[in-house]
């Protein structure tokens, strides 16, 4: 088993003793800015035998202006032991069109080719994370359209007095499976749960689910994390850290795993403006970080928290960027794939178009806008939203997974699963097909007519938060306790408040992915494999799609169903009327209020009218 040693000259990381940060970012030149190639010298059970002992190289890439560069490693093996991999800064070829790879296109006349379905057929996958949002759509994908799949593991915990059989059978009774309990009810018992805690050692899996899991399982998908983005550095690290480092001991034992793919996200990277299909060197040694959480009290790390995370905004970036360099040190021979989403929403198409089950990110906001909760925010209209549909991602992990199985490379792949290069739709269109779909299709119980405006003026939208939100919110729970009711509406501005802190930082800054090695995976399938694992992101009506968006959410997180739509578009018709009607109030109030104050402003006003009666006299006479 062979392990990556860390280019000095290019992580500069700390020392097991003590914690030190790497050195301050180079000037802009390609040569000097500082990144890690995922080159590693592999082997797997399924081309290479035990006695394959060769040395190898490959190249890294970036591509972009300042702050971007490239480094190359070059890996080596000892032909006896395989010994560890050291890496060594070369240039990035000119051929290389900034891929990791080479990538062949396919061609009909390919009888080596073999198609997703079939790779899946007789093999088991390994799920963790299974039960959250993306994994759920990986879960219901693989059933559906790799139906000769073996078996579907999934790392499920148990909660709340709840085994999990009995929450892997709520899992399976959920909307998005409906189809399947349809036309194939026998698809389902391929999945099977797995106790266990990614927070615990081992996993929290007893010892023969690990036998078992060693036994069957050739391909992982690990999409187990805590995404909230102010949670605490302690737990942040414990699940998406140390949980990433359970897992790939556990994938060591694996007798024959062929591809494990580690969903990360675009933003781990955020303290650089263009991002590519690269590891990037951390600023801290990640086993320095959580040595720090075992032995470093809670509060006092609560205190160090800003000055770890540096540049990034919150602990979740933070701790993702140091899960991948510690996946790139310990994943050694490991057949390993990064798959880094932007921004995930809802549905494209798959199983059904707009289907999302949480409040996280541009849904919630969307949501409070709707309700007529959400008017301002601060946010660069400008700057390109990228987001991408829940199934894109999904379709791009499994043929990422079949990628790294059927074509074996020295290379760690990764990628940047985004919409910004090929596909960008800016937050003012976002917004704007947003407020169209969310008049045309109201939810049933609107406070008041939906509107909305981006600014980039601080002092101004603050300004709007407390007459817009605040103040309307006080007056409603305000006449609620008068009636008698409990009141809400103060504390659901309070949670948008908190979304729109996280979100504000995504909102008034802007990327550029780099997704070469998507683009390029896309031409090496099949065009049959293209229509049935679509992840070409080009093919996304923004109008359409963001209709679709606000339709899903208001069936499958408000519970309305589309029959109650008329009494809901009547409902806000009289809501914009009751709107225009404040406005005009509010306009005159104004007025009256400056008049009574300034005789001059009155004396204008006066003499206007009179100028204007006259001019009416006039009128039948012209």
């Amino acid at each position: 088993m062979s392990h990556v040693a860390a280019n000095k000259t290019e992580t500069e990381a700390a020392p097991n003793s003590s914690l030190k940060q790497s050195a301050a970012p180079q000037p802009a030149n390609s040569h000097d800015a500082k990144l890690l190639n995922g080159t590693l010298a592999r082997t797997n059970g399924l081309t290479h035998a035990a006695s394959v002992a060769t040395s190898s190289s490959g190249y890294g890439s970036a591509s972009g202006g300042s702050g971007s560069g490239s480094v190359g490693a070059t890996s080596s093996a000892s032909s006896s032991s395989a010994a560890a991999v050291a890496s060594t800064a070369l240039p990035l070829p000119p051929s290389s069109n900034g891929l990791q790879m080479p990538y062949e296109r396919f061609r009909a006349d390919d009888t080596s080719y073999v198609p997703i379905g079939q790779f899946y057929a007789g093999r088991s996958v390994f799920i963790t994370g299974g039960t959250g949002f993306m994994g759920k759509v990986l879960v219901e994908k693989l059933l559906r359209s790799c139906p000769d799949i073996r078996n579907i593991y999934l790392l499920i915990r148990p909660k709340r007095g709840q085994e999990v059989s009995a929450r892997l059978t709520e899992l399976l009774n959920a909307p998005l499976f409906e189809s399947l309990r349809q036309e194939k009810p026998k698809e389902l018992s391929k999945v099977i749960p797995i106790s266990g805690d990614i927070t615990s050692e081992e996993l929290g899996i007893s010892e023969k689910d690990q036998n078992l899991l060693c036994r069957n399982v050739s391909v992982v998908f690990h999409s187990a994390a805590t995404v909230k983005f102010d949670e605490k550095l302690k737990l942040s690290v414990t699940i998406n850290m140390l949980g990433t480092k359970r897992l790939v001991e556990l994938c060591h034992r694996m007798l024959s795993l062929d591809a494990l793919i580690h969903v990360s996200t675009a933003y781990c990277n955020c303290d650089r403006t263009d991002v590519s299909e690269v590891i990037y060197a951390p600023p801290y040694n990640p086993d320095d970080i959580i040595s720090l959480i075992n032995w470093l009290p809670e509060d006092i790390l609560d205190q160090l928290t800003p000055r770890l995370i540096g540049k990034r905004p919150n602990t979740y970036t933070f701790t993702k960027a140091l899960a991948e360099h510690m996946l790139l040190k310990e994943a050694g021979n490991l057949p390993v794939a990064i798959v880094r989403p932007s921004i995930v929403t809802a549905s494209l198409n798959e199983p059904f178009a707009g289907w999302v089950d949480n409040f996280n990110g541009p849904t919630g906001l969307v949501s409070a806008l709707a309700k007529g909760m959400f008017r301002t925010m601060m946010c660069e209209k400008n700057y390109v939203a990228d987001m991408v549909p829940v199934d894109i991602v999904i379709n791009l992990m499994i043929a990422a997974a079949w990628r790294t199985a059927t074509r074996k490379s020295n290379n760690l792949l990764i990628y940047n699963c985004c919409t910004g290069q090929r596909n960008p739709i800016i937050w003012s269109e976002f917004v704007k097909h947003a407020m169209t779909s969310v008049r045309k299709h109201p939810l049933e119980g609107c406070l008041w007519y939906p509107t909305g405006d981006l600014r980039m003026n601080r002092p101004m939208n603050t300004l709007n938060c407390i007459a817009k939100h605040f103040l309307p919110a006080y007056i409603l729970d305000g006449v609620a306790r008068i009636m008698g009711k409990k009141p809400f509406v103060v504390n659901v501005q309070n949670k948008i408040a908190k979304a729109v802190e996280c979100l504000e930082y995504f909102a008034t800054r802007q990327w550029r992915f780099k997704d070469d090695n998507v683009h390029a995976l896309l031409h090496t399938l099949s065009p049959k494999d293209r229509e049935i694992f679509v992840f070409d992101v080009r093919h996304i009506n923004w109008d359409k799609y963001v209709e679709r968006y606000v339709l899903g959410f208001r069936e499958f997180l408000f519970k309305q169903r589309p029959e109650s739509l008329p009494a809901s578009r009547k409902r806000m018709l009289r809501l914009y009327y009751l709107h225009q009607l404040t406005k005009l109030v509010a306009v005159l109030l104004t007025w009256r209020f400056l008049m009574s104050r300034s005789k001059r402003l009155n004396d204008l006003w006066s003499s206007f009218l009179e100028n204007a009666l006259k001019m009416a006299r006039l009128i039948p006479f012209l």
